[in-house]
């Protein structure tokens, strides 16, 4: 990028892990970047780190009022957001049946509509330019399954969707729309960020404890590299046909290969009694 194209950025949840990584990228690159965080110390910490253009705001993504009101407020007192970055969310860990719904809902909560807010309430602003990038990090969970992730997925998967058909509204528009997808990286997504459901069925006892226990054992030792990936998110920006998805880190690269080959497998092993369900004068839907 040439260090003479200026641009504004608005990050949700900067205080920490990915989302501190893509400010950072987009700091040193001569950006200004808006970030949100929940606390003041993180508002002061993250104002520090490039004074007069890191700029903090206090922002709980759920509720939506807020997330409009700040929006507003950046485009008429800092200047217009050229990158929205719904990043603010958190992991959950539990067995589906163990795992009340009130972890449900307070997950989609933070990963699906705060990050819906955020790119409802920038894209009118977006639209009346012609102009914009949004980006929604999802995670290579939005896109394959492990056991003990079943909320996490559900939000990931429903986020995917919701980005993905956005894209395609408004793809003539001048803006561009990409879900990222990170694997693995080490930030403490896997530590005091996750909420994690306490044990309670031993049915379960032998497939997911090893997941627990290897998963607190590999936090802080992951494959990605949060910087690395600030850099990948700029490339994306600078590229004339960025992507609808972004998979970021080697493990998540074959993960969601593997897994989406495994689907593709059985859906063609079912195929016949999948079309064997038409009319046989049907309108077929347009692609």
């Amino acid at each position: 990028m040439s260090p003479h194209h200026h641009r504004i950025f608005f990050v949700t949840g900067v205080s920490s892990g990915l989302g501190r990584a893509f400010a950072h990228a987009a700091l040193d690159d001569g950006h200004s970047v808006v970030g949100t965080v929940r606390k003041s110390a993180d508002a002061d910490a993250f104002s520090a780190m490039a004074p007069g253009r890191a700029i903090a705001r206090e922002l709980d993504v759920t509720d939506d009022d807020a997330v409009f009101a700040v929006v507003d407020d950046v485009e008429s007192t800092v200047g217009p957001i050229d990158v929205a970055i719904a990043n603010a969310g958190y992991g959950h860990e539990g067995v589906f049946e163990e795992s009340p719904m009130s972890e449900l809902r307070a997950q989609f909560a933070a990963n699906v509509f705060g990050a819906v807010a955020t790119v409802k309430a920038v894209l009118p602003h977006m639209r009346r330019r012609r102009a914009g990038h949004i980006f929604g990090v999802t995670s290579m969970g939005g896109m394959m399954t492990v056991p003990g992730l079943a909320y996490y997925h559900g939000s990931k998967y429903a986020l995917e969707g919701i980005l993905e058909t956005v894209g395609k509204e408004v793809k003539a528009l001048g803006i561009h729309v990409t879900a990222v997808e990170p694997g693995s990286f080490r930030t403490d997504w896997a530590g005091r960020s996750m909420v994690r459901t306490e044990r309670s069925i031993s049915d379960y006892d032998e497939l997911m404890n090893p997941v627990r226990a290897n998963r607190i054992a590999a936090s802080g030792n992951q494959l990605g590299d949060p910087a690395k990936a600030g850099q990948a998110l700029l490339a994306v920006i600078d590229s004339p046909n960025p992507p609808a998805h972004l998979i970021l880190g080697s493990d998540a690269l074959r993960l969601v290969t593997n897994g989406r080959a495994a689907v593709d497998e059985e859906i063609a092993a079912w195929a016949e009694l999948s079309r064997s369900t038409d009319f046989p004068d049907g309108a077929q839907i347009a692609n």
